[in-house]
């Protein structure tokens, strides 16, 4: 098992549409994914945060997620097969652009298709933040950023700026700012 770098905003990979895997149960498959949770649980205890990692971001261009929730779980060529009409908005955040936090729009409900570690076929139905989490985590498989999704006006953060006017509980939906909160440039390019 390697503890591996986080590949970072500008890196190719991470604009990469992954290939998908057709041996679940490969010595390969295996490696990588040890190596995802490895990567993922090194990140937990020097941050104290984090739920799911993609394989792009340790280098690997394959459509294979690793995330702990309320348990590990492992997600090899997860697809999103339905997605509910109701949408909500959320402060993304992202190992690979840890210093910025996105707002975007993701939908509320979504229903998901995946192949777990042992090549079998699943399917379940996710709401909230774990609709968004799963969201985020396949755009990841598509080359497709937080930062491509940016929505509605003012939509970057600089996680210093967030630390000092929100609370973690104000992460989901539209934080109410305290009112000394200047005003960000809406432009990326400005804050990286």
């Amino acid at each position: 098992m390697t503890i591996h770098r986080i590949r970072l905003l500008g890196d190719p990979i991470l604009r990469t549409r992954c290939e998908p895997i057709t041996r679940p149960q490969s010595t390969a498959v295996r490696v990588i994914l040890d190596d995802l949770k490895e990567t993922l649980r090194d990140w937990q205890s020097r941050f104290g945060a984090g739920r799911g990692i993609a394989a792009p971001q340790i280098g690997a261009p394959v459509r294979m997620l690793y995330l702990e929730m309320e348990r590990p779980w492992a997600l090899i060529n997860p697809e999103i097969v339905d997605i509910g009409t109701e949408d909500f908005t959320v402060w993304d955040d992202c190992f690979s652009f840890p210093n910025l936090l996105v707002r975007v729009s993701r939908a509320h409900h979504i229903r998901l298709k995946y192949l777990d570690p042992k090549g079998e076929e699943h399917f379940v139905d996710l709401e909230g933040d774990r609709a968004e989490l799963l969201q985020h985590e396949i755009d990841h498989l598509d080359g497709v950023l937080a930062v491509d999704r940016a929505f509605g006006p003012d939509p970057f953060c600089l996680r210093e700026e967030w630390n000092r006017l929100y609370t973690t509980a104000d992460r989901l939906g539209e934080p109410e700012p305290r009112s000394d909160r200047e005003p960000m440039s809406s432009s990326l390019s400005t804050l990286l």
